[in-house]
């Protein structure tokens, strides 16, 4: 009995840290595309600053909270202004 409680701890230990690191890449890159989409898409390349629409504002929001929501909605931005996506490590 007391092996099977182990294994299960340490099983869950482990699915728990990598569920950690799958989050933390997830926010890194959620954060990498609001930049780029900051960058310019909405100051389009410096010359302006536009707000963006409330989609992609909420979606910038989120990267820290929802990150795996918030990249579909920022990707989707980026590529309809015709910007290449940042490298997602």
């Amino acid at each position: 009995m007391k092996v099977r409680v182990a294994c299960v701890l340490v099983g869950l230990s482990f699915a728990l840290s990598t569920t950690a690191w799958a989050q933390s890449n997830d926010s890194k890159y959620c954060s990498a595309l609001s930049d780029k989409y900051t960058t310019y898409a909405q100051d389009n390349g410096g010359k302006s600053h536009n707000a963006p629409p409330a989609d992609v504002a909420s979606a910038m929001s989120k990267c820290s909270s929802d990150p795996a929501a918030a990249i579909s909605v920022l990707e989707g931005a980026l590529n309809n202004a015709k910007l290449t996506l940042p490298p997602r490590n």
